[in-house]
């Protein structure tokens, strides 16, 4: 694979990495997402971090075009099919927006999945390095 794609491919996944960040931020005094349904305030809280996903997903489609292959086999525990559908599941069923999936993805997966993406940017990056 040559450099251009690696570069890009390291701009997404610390794109990702940023985003998965802002999320627990956003999110780490709620102690029931119920609550965002309640008030406007909670309402654009629960759309930003409905963006946020979205983008993750997208992200990860980007990364799959441009050379999944080159890292996703590092961390198969990811279901990175998933990653990419939650991005399609939001976008083409907003307002069916189930409160319990997003509050799953933030409290289960994001964790898990910050440590894979930061564990493949620091394996590009070596790449990078060593090239």
């Amino acid at each position: 694979m040559d450099n251009a794609k690696i570069d890009l491919i390291h701009e997404i996944l610390i794109q990702i990495n940023r985003a998965i960040i802002q999320l627990q931020k956003w999110n780490k005094n709620v102690t029931d997402m119920r609550e965002l349904e309640m008030s406007e305030d909670g309402m654009q809280r629960l759309a930003g971090n409905c963006m946020l996903i979205q983008a993750i997903g997208e992200g990860v489609k980007k990364i799959d075009k441009y050379g999944g292959d080159y890292l996703f086999h590092l961390r198969p525990e990811i279901p990175w099919k998933q990653v990419m559908s939650m991005r399609d599941r939001i976008s083409h069923g907003y307002f069916e927006i189930d409160v319990d999936y997003i509050t799953d993805i933030i409290k289960n997966d994001l964790p898990q999945l910050q440590n894979a993406v930061e564990n493949l940017i620091k394996v590009i990056e070596d790449d990078l390095d060593k090239s």
